[in-house]
């Protein structure tokens, strides 16, 4: 009798459906892990952004970015250099811009869906519950300086 080489239907069957199972318990754990990710560098990013704002209203008096001109948003405030009574400019002189900038860019925000990198001012949040999908990443309360995700499910953080 000559000897077959080669794998038979019946064994091939068995090792993919024990590569199958094996993908079924590993993926879901990439995806958990994924984010887990996005949570910790959101949690990051919101605690960067917090502490600058706290800097930019000592070196303001009190002031919150955007404060003093209803040209100057916070996101400009808190990237471009400025002065005591927060007029900004793109480079340091020495009549404006011996503050700042106090962020490079605004971060990203991870779970956002459109518009991560952009921040919502107003005087109340945005309702997260709106289903928008051009949301800005970041919500500022003018009022209060609190800053937070603007995203469904991590509103508030």
């Amino acid at each position: 009798m000559k000897a077959r080489n080669g794998f038979t239907l019946v064994e091939i069957l068995i090792v993919v459906v024990i590569l199958g199972i094996l993908a079924a318990i590993v993926i879901p754990q990439f995806t958990e892990a994924s984010n887990e990710a996005r949570m910790s560098s959101l949690v990051s990013d919101l605690q960067t952004v917090r502490s600058q704002i706290e800097l930019y209203k000592i070196q303001h008096t009190d002031a919150l970015p955007g404060a003093f001109s209803g040209t100057v948003t916070p996101a400009m405030a808190l990237t471009m250099y400025s002065n005591a009574a927060g007029d900004t400019s793109v480079a340091q002189q020495p009549d404006v811009g011996i503050f700042g900038p106090y962020l490079q860019k605004i971060p990203t925000n991870p779970f956002a869906t459109d518009y991560g990198d952009q921040i919502v001012s107003a005087a109340t949040s945005p309702d997260p519950n709106d289903g928008g999908t051009d949301d800005p990443g970041w919500f500022f309360n003018t009022v209060t300086g609190a800053f937070g995700a603007n995203t469904v499910g991590h509103t508030g953080l």
